[in-house]
């Protein structure tokens, strides 16, 4: 892993979730690319060009983030990115040959009942680079032990376990994989290629009607240090995607959180 995007916002957990992006890019040797976006509406009238002006009012602010957290020996580059959030990120992500996106809960929103808030949850969503959510407050550690749920192991996708791979490889994690048979299931779901057989230290079954559930049932009792979850169209957050947001009703989770790319 070596090129780590963070986008920063400005909620009250953003210097700290700055701080947990350096560590964890110093573990790995990586370049953190520390990146906010922003647009520019323009208004019937208006003669005053205001683009450089908020340029460098974000790279300020930027800066200022930077200048406040221990940035150890890790090499760290300002961007501020203009244009729409989603668009701008990949452009980014495609020419920084970006390999992970870490991202608060909340980049913006103050509302306490949300997990997700509207730009994280857009970038979760909607973006195809792996990204790793930091619960609010969640100070750095080694990874040892990884629980990753899927209601189906079929891989047809190269490169999709790329970013599990290397925080086993550089925590020595051990990774659990948990295999919820949901209505949807089909006999080949559960058959493991020999890549994610080689990753995994145990499999445990479930049944339940959502991959969500199963992991419910088994979160306290295998105590990991990360979920790891598949972005896809019936997968971990179905029931819950309608929206960009999420509610801590619906899921929370005190831990971080890695959501990789579709399998297929």
């Amino acid at each position: 892993m070596k090129n780590i995007l963070v986008p920063v916002g400005a909620s009250e957990n953003a210097l700290g979730h700055l701080q947990y992006a350096v560590d964890f890019a110093e573990a790995f040797g990586a370049k953190l690319y520390v990146v906010q976006v922003y647009n520019v509406y323009t208004k019937a009238g208006t003669m005053i060009k205001i683009d450089h002006i908020l340029e460098q009012d974000t790279l300020e602010y930027l800066n200022g983030m930077v200048s406040k957290v221990d940035t150890k020996n890790v090499a760290i580059i300002v961007k501020a990115l203009k244009g729409k959030l989603i668009d701008t990120l990949e452009l980014a992500c495609k020419a920084a040959e970006i390999d992970l996106i870490l991202i608060e809960p909340r980049t913006y929103s103050e509302d306490e009942n949300l997990f997700l808030g509207q730009t994280s949850g857009k970038i979760v969503k909607q973006m195809h680079v792996p990204t790793l959510i930091i619960p609010e407050g969640y100070n750095y550690k080694p990874i040892k032990n990884v629980l990753m749920a899927v209601k189906s192991a079929i891989i047809r996708k190269e490169g999709v376990l790329t970013s599990l791979k290397a925080i086993k490889d550089r925590f020595k994690s051990v990774v659990n994989l948990l295999l919820v048979k949901t209505p949807y299931y089909n006999e080949s779901d559960f058959d493991l290629n020999d890549e994610l057989s080689n990753i995994v230290s145990e499999i445990i079954y479930s049944e339940n009607p959502s991959t969500y559930l199963g992991v419910l049932e088994h979160y306290k009792l295998h105590n990991p240090d990360m979920l790891c979850v598949v972005r896809r169209k019936r997968g971990f957050f179905m029931k819950i995607w309608e929206n960009s947001t999420i509610y801590k009703k619906d899921f929370d989770s005190k831990l971080p959180v890695l959501v990789l790319s579709e399998l297929k």
